[in-house]
């Protein structure tokens, strides 16, 4: 009974055809779209909020200053909105006079403006049309002589008969009554209610934000689900030191602008001077363009209130020198780095933030960019953030080196080492940079995807790279001179791993001995891979550099039938480099054997360049394997060389020579894990 029973076929598992987006893409963008839609629509409730978040910025280190006066939280948060809501209310009515003083002397501008549109009229300008009349003519008379065939010529005009007088209608005039008090209240105060409703929710809002900001950010911290709430809660409050820093020195400067351009405006003779001056001040948060939006009023009423052109052009000159001098010498000095915005985001986000939110969103829409690009740093979810908006470049150097690698183009390889040369010491680069390029190839190659011909290019690139770096010393770069950091600086969202020159930890390099100086000194060996070559030239170079002689020595001249063949004559110390070794490692256990019998007194490195390497792991594995050291970077490499060379480290075991090592290692192997 049990033959005629069958086998129960698995449940076919639903195979999304291609081309069809997953459940996640379709989420992200329905979340997306209804974003879009909440932002545009809800304009009334978020911009005010945003405001207030913007204005929290700026008067939180007024706040902690108050406070370290001890005068109280509240105290404080209270004084900064009175004062801030006083600044505002004072620019208010100040605009509002000068635009009423400005209304009443339009007529006597408007005189002088018709004056001189009449002067250009019968100028060169006027007569402009009648050359070009006069041109088309005499073209037409070059390009045809004659009229066409088959046309008569035009009939002689006859006197038209005059039409009869008709009767003229009467005038009438109509007049709108006097408007009532209450009629001139409600056009006077029907448009200020909006604004002053805005700006009652954005205080409103902005004493909350400021009485609450530790609270509001643990409650930010915990709502993206931070798995390390104390490194994430130091850089959220770093990042938020920097905005309000960055943004409070904008506001000062752009102020100055503005102080600045009315001052100048008052001394030219351009009426309402403050009134231009606050508006330049504002228009100097809109990128790229504000500037020239702010200088064309007062250059036009320049030329309305003057009959010559010479205050309108004092005025352009003005702002043609202000603006270039405020933009390129304070602002670089004041600021000292970048803010951590593209310039493509700059100008996408000013219109993207017009189109939702109208001019108040171009104002808003340089700062705004930069705190989603300080979160998306520093919030893992939010990331993409910072790689649509921010300007730290989308590949890391490793990524970039492997893609010049694959490109065979030494040349901007090395472009791109220098630059990072200038902050760091070599030995630096080739740990971080360049032996992690050649991982990304290792793992490509292991994986089949290379081909034969990238890989000859990626050994090229590299090669040529390691030989023109050979005039560059290990040495730490001086620091810059300024200390001034970026706002959204990456050194607060993951710690770097900058390592420090080698010389910092090896002050006594002049104990090296002559034997150690020797060319060959250091055989330095590569492993089976197709790269390790690669990683054992650069350790041979820094070897070189800190005063040992090296000699590279390629896999295959320590192969069984080859070994025997090479010259050990001098050999003191022995390393050899792995860029992948994957599975049991067998191989370097018998490579170690053999090099056990061809230098008995020599120790042995062992660099296995990828630092999660299981073999750096198990305390087992490497008993069995039996080399002397094992490292991970190219700098602890170095330092082991040295110190074993300077004396200032013994071996860590005493090696036998001959049938006794090999009796005495084979009694010390453990079995190799499955």
């Amino acid at each position: 009974m049990s033959s005629s029973l069958k086998p129960v076929p698995p449940p076919e598992t639903e195979v999304q055809p291609p081309g069809v987006p997953g459940l996640s893409g379709l989420l992200t963008l329905a979340v997306g779209v209804v974003v879009l839609a909440a932002l545009y629509v809800g304009k009334e409730v978020f911009l005010p909020v945003v405001l207030a978040i913007l204005l929290a910025f700026v008067l939180a280190p007024f706040v902690d200053v108050m406070r370290r006066w001890h005068l109280g939280r509240v105290p404080s948060v209270i004084v900064a909105v009175l004062v801030t809501l006083g600044i505002i209310v004072s620019l208010g009515s100040l605009i509002g006079f000068q635009l009423a003083g400005l209304a009443s002397d339009v007529p006597r501008y408007q005189t002088t403006i018709e004056r001189k549109v009449g002067s250009l009229r019968e100028g060169t300008l006027g007569r402009f049309p009648a050359m070009l009349k006069d041109f088309g003519r005499h073209f037409d008379r070059a390009v045809s002589d004659k009229p066409p065939e088959g046309t008569n010529p035009p009939a002689p005009a006859t006197q038209a008969e005059p039409a009869p007088a008709e009767a003229q209608p009467l005038p009438v005039e109509v007049h709108q009554p006097d408007p009532t008090p209450a009629e001139v209240a409600r056009n006077v105060l029907l448009p200020l209610l909006a604004p002053l409703a805005t700006m009652g929710i954005v205080f409103v809002v902005l004493v909350f934000i400021l009485m609450q900001r530790e609270d509001l950010r643990d409650r930010m911290i915990r709502l993206f689900g931070s798995s390390d709430l104390h490194r994430t809660t130091v850089a959220m409050d770093d990042a938020a030191r920097r905005l309000s820093r960055y943004f409070l020195t904008q506001l000062a400067l752009n102020a100055s602008f503005g102080v600045v351009a009315g001052l100048g405006l008052w001394a030219i003779g351009v009426p309402s001077p403050a009134l231009w001056g606050v508006f330049a001040a504002l228009m100097r948060f809109v990128p790229y363009i504000g500037s020239f939006v702010a200088a064309a009023p007062p250059i036009l009423l320049a030329a309305a209130v003057d009959p010559g052109w010479s205050m309108a052009l004092m005025t352009l000159a003005l702002f043609l020198i202000g603006e270039p001098l405020m933009g390129h010498v304070v602002e670089p000095v004041v600021y000292g780095q970048s803010t951590g915005l593209s310039p493509f985001a700059v100008v996408i986000s000013a219109i993207f933030w017009t189109w939702i939110w109208g001019p108040v969103g171009l104002l808003i829409a340089t700062p705004l960019t930069l705190c989603l690009v300080v979160l998306g740093r520093h919030v893992e979810r939010l990331e993409f953030l910072d790689v649509l908006l921010g300007d730290r470049p989308a590949l890391t150097p490793a990524e970039n080196l492997y893609q010049r690698m694959l490109a065979g183009d030494p040349d901007e390889a090395l472009e791109s080492a220098e630059l990072l040369l200038k902050e760091r010491s070599l030995t630096s680069y080739y740990d971080e940079v360049a032996l992690r390029g050649l991982q990304l190839a290792a793992n490509d190659a292991t994986r089949g995807v290379l081909t034969h011909r990238q890989l000859d290019q990626v050994r090229n690139v590299i090669h040529a790279l390691v030989q023109d770096l050979g005039s560059h010393d290990d040495v730490e770069p001086k620091p810059h001179a300024t200390k001034d950091e970026p706002v959204a600086s990456p050194q607060s969202e993951k710690p770097s791993i900058k390592e420090p020159a080698v010389k910092s930890e090896m002050p006594h390099e002049d104990k090296i001995s002559e034997e150690w100086k020797a060319e060959g000194a250091v055989m330095c060996i590569a492993g089976r891979g197709p790269l390790d070559e690669a990683a054992s030239e650069m350790l041979a170079q820094l070897l070189n550099k800190h005063g040992l002689g090296s000699r590279l020595v390629p896999h295959e001249a320590v192969s069984r039938s080859t070994i025997y063949n090479l010259d050990m004559t001098g050999v003191q110390m022995i390393c050899i480099s792995y860029l992948e070794i994957s599975g049991t490692p067998a191989h370097l256990r018998y490579l170690l054997r053999r090099l056990r019998k061809q230098a008995p007194k020599a120790p042995i490195l062992v660099g296995l360049w990828p630092a999660e390497d299981a073999v750096l792991k198990s305390e087992a594995m490497r008993a069995t394997l039996g080399a002397d050291y094992y490292v991970s970077s190219m700098r602890d490499g170095v330092v082991r060389c040295l110190k074993v060379a300077t004396g200032e480290e013994e071996l860590p075991r005493t090696v036998t020579t001959g049938k006794a090592a090999n009796e005495a290692e084979a009694g010390k192997r453990l079995p190799l894990p499955a």
